[in-house]
């Protein structure tokens, strides 16, 4: 097992190395990938339908990569859209929805990104996130896939798990969802 200390560059490594992969599974409408992958259409959705629930929001969009998914909640309405790899930049709120897509997947603290979002969400405002859940399916797919052969730290959650970091980070109310095999959706309000 790997030192969690060095989990931020090894996933920083991963995604430099292999970002137009990520790019081509937002793109990719066809029949098959929506029916292997639905998942990423899934949360897709929820963003969008979170951004429409606003208007013109502020929407911060945390570990956006090229901004796929950007390009969505720009359409469905949002105002003003920042996108951001890492929550290390020097952002400044509020913002009215806050995307964590494909993100809590990689991290070895995430209760320090759920904090630092609630930081930024506005009153009334909301978190979208991902997050995986170990599958006997896809469990050891991932792990082999990412870790072993990849070196990139994956990280698998539970429903209890994702109440209580989110609960301790402050938020109000909040909505789990486990539409498939692969994890949960959440959406997190700040009151």
């Amino acid at each position: 097992m790997h030192d969690s200390t060095a989990a931020p560059e090894r996933v920083r490594a991963r995604f430099e190395e292999h970002a137009h992969q990520f790019d081509d599974l937002y793109e990719d409408e066809r029949w098959l990938v929506r029916t292997l992958r639905p998942g990423l259409f899934r949360r897709r959705r929820l963003a969008v339908e979170s951004v429409k629930a606003y208007d013109a929001p502020r929407v911060l969009d945390v570990g956006c990569g090229s901004g796929r998914i950007g390009e969505f909640v720009l359409d469905a309405g949002a105002g003003h859209y920042v996108g951001v790899d890492f929550l290390t930049a020097d952002l400044h709120g509020p913002f009215e929805v806050i995307l964590a897509v494909g993100l809590f997947d990689y991290l070895p603290e995430p209760h320090r990104f759920t904090r630092r979002m609630f930081e930024l969400c506005a009153p009334g405002g909301c978190v979208v996130g991902s997050f995986p859940a170990w599958s006997l399916l896809k469990g050891p797919v991932r792990k082999v896939r990412y870790e072993w052969i990849g070196d990139c730290p994956i990280f698998n959650y539970s429903r209890r798990e994702l109440e209580l970091m989110f609960g301790a980070s402050g938020y109000d109310r909040v909505e789990i969802a486990s539409p498939g095999r692969s994890g949960y959706l959440v959406r997190a309000y700040r009151t």
